[in-house]
């Protein structure tokens, strides 16, 4: 029996939600007595030490920014500061993060957004995503690539280039929803003095930055000296490096707004490079370039409303695999409350719902302006969830024969996750990304950025409904999300993760411990993860079933963050998982993500804030 004084005992009830397996009573001293059944004695230990988070919470009366990048929390904060709302400081904050983390993201990128009004409690959508040149095929892509024979692009190479959506996503937001208070010759100002005057490189940015040091000399030769050091060096943890390059281009923006990128020297410089290397982009390819305001989906679970961006993006995945568990649960075939945090059980329900849910999505993930026949709201109904739900066993493992081919996440880890809240109770989820590191490292000149690789994802078979074709949008793995309550409609949190094919599994695993386990934010983001990955071994199988991400190889990969015990990697390799236990940078895999949480205190409205342990990163207050 352990004992916890009086004190204790709510710290422990909230944070752990503890299973039946515990007897609570308070002795005579008052003290908290906690009795395990003689079968959970072993597990003593895991429980009080789950996971070692050393961050406190972050709490904020007015507003917060929470970043992978200190320095852009700063830039989010003095934008707050100067009476600019949640939407103008996620700008300050996206673009400083294309200076200080250049790796994971840029303008040369893409950006989805997610807007919570405070006033309204409504939560409006944007996708920033790019298209494929209109020149664009898969008849040219096999007629200049005579070496690709497989269904991907790769990652390095001119025709994975799509057109750049973060400036435009940028500006339309702020033009929609942004407060009028600040300009944008404000809300560029941080990023521009951080460019110009230089800033210390953080440690986990730096060992991305490390890893694309070949590839960026490989495809932009002279240019890679934008991102190196004058000896061609990387730029090391605590190395200074400055960008004016991109300094001026964020003035260039500032003044002209969105033809300073998409029209003029800018637009002429990315369309010089890309033919250059034998693409076939054009001016009006940039210039014909807009964000799309959409219509967020959600999925209702245990009285909240999970919320994300529909398809081109794949947040569609997360509603699959948490609606698969609902249904679950109210089948009884699961029991939730007595689900214990990151045991065998419960990893295994997590991961069988994901792996069906990337199956099902590859029937819907894919540019959906070419296909008007797609009904989300009927992939999304209770009806078709219960129906796939069925598939999943919780005393064995998914294979290929139970859904034609299982499909596997590819693992691509450069992105920026941020959110930002402001006093009168907005929000903003706000992910931008150029997917690979550096995206594809070509470097258009003059002007300090690289251009994404998100072309990469289109599938080359005409069979697919995310083929390559001009024009198109291709499946994209950066998701924002936000979490209301059904009832209400007020903001319970606004919380995502960067990470590849990690982030709906990342979204799924986070919910849970906010929602279900009643973990504080920093809790939430410092659990230990899993992560799926394809079995490499089997890549050759791959006939290129959806995107560059579920691959079709025989078998799904199951990866371990550290944290999680050995009792449990044991009990799910017996199930049938192929498991393996991740330490050190390696979990990178796991991405990073942020979040802020919605509380009210003595009547009031407060934020608590986590940023994750992973990351360089922070959640920071507005004073």
């Amino acid at each position: 029996m352990l004992r916890y004084t009086q004190d204790e005992r709510t710290r422990f009830v909230g944070k752990f939600h503890p299973p039946r397996s515990y007897k609570f009573h308070v002795d005579p001293q008052k003290t908290l007595c906690i009795e395990f059944k003689d079968s959970f004695n072993t597990q003593i230990t895991r429980m009080f030490n789950r996971f070692s988070s050393r961050r406190s919470v972050v709490y904020s009366c007015k507003g917060m920014v929470a970043s992978s990048q200190p320095l852009a929390n700063a830039a989010g904060i003095r934008i707050l500061e100067k009476g600019g709302n949640c939407v103008d400081a996620a700008v300050a904050v996206s673009a400083a993060l294309c200076v200080t983390e250049p790796p994971s993201t840029g303008v040369g990128g893409d950006c989805f957004v997610l807007f919570y009004d405070g006033e309204t409690k409504e939560v409006h959508g944007i996708n920033g995503s790019g298209k494929a040149p209109a020149d664009l095929s898969i008849e040219v892509v096999r007629e200049k690539e005579t070496e690709i024979i497989g269904p991907r692009l790769p990652l390095r190479n001119v025709h994975s280039v799509t057109v750049p959506g973060a400036i435009a996503g940028w500006l339309d937001a702020i033009e929609k929803w942004g407060s009028k208070a600040v300009s944008l010759e404000e809300i560029f100002a941080p990023a521009i003095s951080l460019a110009e005057n230089g800033f210390a490189v953080a440690e986990v940015s730096a060992q991305i930055w490390r890893d694309a040091l070949n590839d960026l000399i490989r495809m932009s030769g002279d240019n890679a000296k934008t991102f190196l050091n004058e000896d061609g060096s990387f730029c090391e943890e605590g190395q200074i490096f400055r960008n004016p390059k991109l300094a001026s281009l964020f003035r260039k923006v500032s003044l002209e707004g969105k033809d300073g990128f998409y029209r003029g020297d800018v637009a002429e410089k990315i369309v010089e490079k890309i033919r250059d290397l034998g693409g076939v982009m054009q001016l009006s390819d940039l210039a014909n370039h807009t964000s799309k305001f959409v219509d967020p989906i959600k999925l209702s679970f245990m009285g909240k409303l999970i919320w994300e961006i529909p398809p081109n993006g794949q947040g569609i995945v997360a509603l699959f695999a948490l609606g698969y568990i609902r249904e679950l649960a109210d089948q009884r075939k699961i029991d939730l409350e007595s689900l214990e945090h990151n045991l065998a059980e419960y990893l295994h329900l997590l991961i069988e719902a994901l792996k069906l849910a990337f199956y099902d999505s590859e029937h819907f993930v894919a540019d959906l302006d070419f296909h008007k026949d797609i009904d989300l709201e009927k992939a999304i109904s209770k009806g078709f969830i219960e129906e796939r739900s069925r598939l999943i066993d919780m005393k064995k493992v998914l294979t290929r024969e139970d859904v034609d081919i299982v499909p596997n996440p590819m693992y691509q880890c450069d992105t920026v996750y941020f959110t930002v809240t402001d006093q009168d109770g907005n929000a903003c989820s706000f992910i931008n990304s150029v997917f690979s590191p550096f995206g594809s490292c070509i470097i258009p000149d003059d002007y300090g950025f690289a251009l994404q690789s998100r072309g990469a994802n289109f599938n080359l078979s005409h069979k697919a409904i995310n083929c390559l074709e001009g024009g198109k949008r291709p499946y994209h793995t950066i998701i924002p999300s936000l979490i209301t309550d059904d009832s209400t409609g007020e903001l319970y949190a606004s919380v995502a993760c960067m990470g590849g094919w990690e982030q709906p599994q990342a979204h799924v695993q986070i919910f849970l411990n906010l929602v279900l386990f009643g973990f504080s934010p920093q809790e939430a983001l410092d659990a230990p993860r899993f992560c799926l990955e394809p079995d490499e071994s089997g890549r050759h199988l791959d006939v290129g079933k959806g995107s560059f991400g579920p691959v079709s190889t025989p078998a799904t990969l199951v990866r371990l963050e550290e944290g999680i015990t050995s009792e449990v990697f044991e009990t799910l390799r017996l199930m049938g998982h192929e498991v393996n236990m991740v330490t050190g940078h390696a979990r990178e895999v796991f991405g990073r993500a942020q979040c802020i949480k919605n509380i009210v205190r003595q009547g009031k409205r407060a934020w608590a804030g986590g940023s994750d342990m992973r990351g360089d990163g922070a959640a920071v207050p507005q004073i």
